[in-house]
């Protein structure tokens, strides 16, 4: 049990899911996988109900599902774990960067992220398709219309559902 895990039990609080969204000609499965110790800081939110789940909401030890999107097909394509939580996202501050945000403070930054890291790539990528076709998963918020949230909650039933099928040899 990593130390986090430890920490979340002892405390009593539950893990909780998500679902991470990435265009992969921007940032890839592959490209988690290739950077060091397998982990990113993922930034470059700038949806304010996206920033507050990052700040607020998810902790070290949540499980992350990978999701491709604006690819074709859409999958996701494995999952990651949250190994350091919700902490300011340093691009906002760097006037080079497409993510720089002029009106954001060092004292009071206006955009977060957190560090994941790759844990297993399925076997078997879950389609947007299948998402929307699989009994249990009618609530995912991946699957509705107009639904373009980059960062959204998952489930407990979903994931074990995901995890399930991504795991399974094609």
């Amino acid at each position: 049990m990593t130390n986090a895990c430890a920490v979340r039990k002892a405390a009593n609080v539950a893990r909780r899911y998500w679902l991470f969204k990435s265009e992969p000609e921007t940032f890839s499965w592959d490209d988690l996988e290739a950077a060091p110790d397998r982990s990113t800081f993922w930034d470059g939110v700038r949806n304010y109900q996206a920033r507050n789940l990052l700040r607020d909401e998810i902790k070290s030890s949540d499980g992350v599902l990978f999701y491709h999107s604006n690819a074709k097909p859409q999958v996701i394509v494995g999952t990651a774990v949250v190994v350091r939580p919700g902490s300011p996202d340093p691009s906002q501050f760097d006037a080079r960067s497409k993510y720089f945000d002029p009106d954001s403070k060092a004292d009071d930054p206006r955009w977060y992220g957190v560090t994941i890291r790759a844990d297993r790539r399925f076997k078997t990528p879950v389609s947007l398709p299948v998402l929307r076709e699989t009994p249990g998963l009618e609530e995912m918020m991946v699957i509705k219309k107009g639904a373009r949230l980059s960062v959204q909650p998952v489930s407990a039933e979903a994931w074990k559902i995901i995890v399930g099928m991504g795991t399974k040899s094609a």
